[in-house]
């Protein structure tokens, strides 16, 4: 016995050796080791995964829905959070970071472990979530004609949304608005598509700077700092007859190249990461099913090489009604080119939909290997599996006072004075700080929400001042006059109270409501009642300043002859010290108007360059005043 034992000693460990190695070489998976080429890694991946790992990678679905359980059992690729979508009202970054990672695991949980990626609205500032930097909405940005402040800004938003665990934001919208009508007009940063080329610079502040030679196309993220972006919506989106929301844009197809698409030029070579496609139409073809746009131009022609991902239910409104026929726009939508579907609460169905349909021949799997390829390319290049995971070493980045100095700087180049003094001889601006009584009138004088517009906390905007923190415009007042100077507040005051109370200026803040999407269409763009009448109270028996907080030019002619000194504020955000700093001089007014001021709604849509060009205010438009801080 003893003798026998020493070679069945030496068999066994010399099988367990074996065993070890084969082991070890199994154990070794060429996805997982970064140093390993990107495409190679790609190709490793994809050729491991089953039909069904492949088709949870293409779908994105809404947090209400999402469970760590739900991530596991059917592979999903990526979350969303729709607007007003948080894990509890004013969460916490912790908050976040928690339900992120929670879910994560279920993600990493499955057999080859494949990462999620979740995503957000951050259209201006990480909006969706309390106490975050709300910065001035994408029609304000465009009239400061400053690239690096939107650098800036991208680089702040990134840290920000990375400090709630999120990888993923839904910006930069790179729409040419060419009607304001259009409820999503604020979204653009101009009529002018040169101008929206050169606000893409908020790309390398989100995803990081380029470094080394990238090959044209391929997406960049520079770690788990910045965040992947989305150029949207891809294309013509706002071209639509009459401003309408999500309908048609009847323009050629050299129109469509010379006004629409340039930024898409620009968004690709800075390496933007995905692409969403547009709701509307091209002369009656359906973004969202359009082959030679999406697939024969944005991936083959520009050789854009990160994902397409639909709009919310995208698909779905392909038919009319929507959904009338949802096999159907799973398929126009899959081989239209879109990769990654935001289904975003029916999944199954989808799955099952999309399913069938490749196992049936209907759509190749070429087409499928092609979109999950994107996907995988993207989670790649920014890290995503070397650190799936987040941490809570950035909570303090959101809201931080340097984000809102970065902000207020933000507003006060964004500000557009339109007049002062009813004649050059007379301004009014700058305001004197020392004096004896001023009136702060006006619906938007006192009020965070309508001063952040839609998109903040909820899809659609909220009223008042208890939706997150931030300073209003008449508390700015306050806290930048002498203080000798009486701040009266009265929001909407009749002609005697102020005839009777020897006011010796008047700041009258008045706008439109919140609005987003179609909500936000408007055939006759006035200022929101009772802000005309407050106007006419006020600035027929003072000298007064009109500040109008609102998404777009609206109506003022009937006004301007009241009106002493008028200033576009736009949708300035949290930081409205940045509009009491301009209007009292410690900095001088800069901005120029990025869009044309009409006279009458019945111009519309009129544009600069356009033969019967009669503006109130021309495109380019904008008084400039001096500093008097020192």
């Amino acid at each position: 016995m003893g003798r026998s034992s020493i070679p069945i000693v030496g068999i066994t460990i010399l099988l367990l050796c074996c065993c070890l190695v084969s082991f070890s070489e199994a154990e070794y998976l060429k996805y997982k080791d970064p140093k390993q080429p990107l495409n190679v890694r790609i190709k490793d991946l994809l050729k491991r995964m089953t039909l069904e790992e492949k088709i949870g990678q293409m779908v994105q679905i809404e947090r209400a829905v999402a469970t760590s359980d739900v991530m596991k059992n059917y592979f999903i690729g990526s979350v969303l959070s729709g607007g007003g979508s948080v894990p509890a009202p004013k969460a916490s970054p912790e908050a976040w970071v928690q339900l992120v990672n929670q879910l994560q695991s279920g993600s990493l949980s499955t057999r080859l472990g494949i990462p999620m990626i979740y995503g957000i609205d951050a259209v201006h500032g990480h909006n969706n979530v309390y106490k975050a930097t709300i910065f001035p909405h994408n029609v304000g940005l465009g009239a400061t004609r400053d690239p690096l402040l939107l650098k800036k800004i991208g680089d702040a938003t990134a840290l920000e949304v990375r400090a709630t665990g999120i990888q993923y934001v839904f910006a930069p919208c790179i729409a040419v608005c060419r009607d304001p009508r259009w409820g999503r007009c604020y979204e653009s940063y101009s009529e002018d598509p040169q101008v929206v080329r050169t606000m893409t610079e908020i790309i390398p502040g989100l995803q990081g700077d380029i470094v080394g030679n990238k090959l044209k196309g391929v997406p960049f993220v520079a770690g788990k700092n910045k965040v992947a972006a989305c150029a949207k919506h891809y294309v013509g989106d706002g071209g639509t007859s009459k401003g309408i929301n999500e309908n048609n844009t009847v323009i050629s197809y050299n129109g469509l190249l010379s006004i629409h698409m340039p930024a898409y030029l620009d968004a690709i070579a800075k390496g933007v990461s995905t692409v969403m496609v547009s709701y509307s139409s091209w002369n009656g073809k359906k973004m969202h099913a359009n082959h030679f746009l999406v697939t024969d131009y944005l991936k083959n022609k520009l050789k854009f090489k990160g994902f397409v991902i639909s709009d919310w239910m995208g698909i779905d409104r392909i038919t009319s009604p929507p959904g009338a026929n949802y096999s159907y726009s799973v398929q126009a939508g899959v081989s239209a080119g879109i990769d990654m579907i935001m289904v975003p609460y029916n999944f199954t169905i989808f799955i099952d939909d999309l399913t069938y349909q490749v196992k049936n021949k209907i759509i190749p799997m070429s087409r499928i290997d092609d979109a999950v390829s994107r996907i995988l390319r993207v989670k790649f290049v920014m890290g995503l599996f070397e650190n799936p995971l987040a941490d809570q070493s950035l909570v303090n980045q959101l809201g931080s006072k340097e984000h809102r100095e970065l902000a207020r700087e933000a507003v006060r180049k964004s500000l557009v004075l339109l007049k002062n003094g009813k004649s050059a001889e007379t301004p009014l601006l700058p305001l004197p700080k020392k004096t004896a009584k001023i009136l702060v009138a006006g619906s938007h004088a006192d009020n965070l929400g309508y001063q952040c517009g839609g998109w903040t906390i909820t899809w659609q905007g909220l009223g008042g001042n208890d939706l997150t923190v931030g300073t209003t415009i008449l508390n700015a007042v306050k806290q930048t006059v002498d203080p000798a100077t009486e701040v009266v507040f009265n929001e909407n005051p009749d002609s005697n109270f102020v005839k009777s109370n020897k006011f010796s200026y008047a700041i009258v803040v008045v706008g439109e409501p919140p609005y987003a999407e179609t909500y936000g269409d408007s055939l006759n763009l006035t200022i929101a009642e009772p802000g005309p009448i407050t106007i006419t109270n006020v600035c027929s028996y003072i000298r007064c300043v009109v500040v109008l907080v609102t998404g777009r030019p609206v109506v003022v002619q009937p006004y301007l002859s009241k009106i002493d000194a008028l200033v576009a504020a736009w949708l300035p955000g949290t930081e409205g010290q940045g509009v009491a700093d301009t209007l009292f001089g410690d900095y001088g007014f800069s901005g120029k108007l990025a869009r044309t001021w009409f006279k009458s709604v019945d111009q519309l849509p009129m544009n600069v360059g356009d033969k019967h060009y009669d503006a109130l205010f021309p495109f380019g438009f904008g008084l400039t005043t001096n500093s008097t801080k020192y």
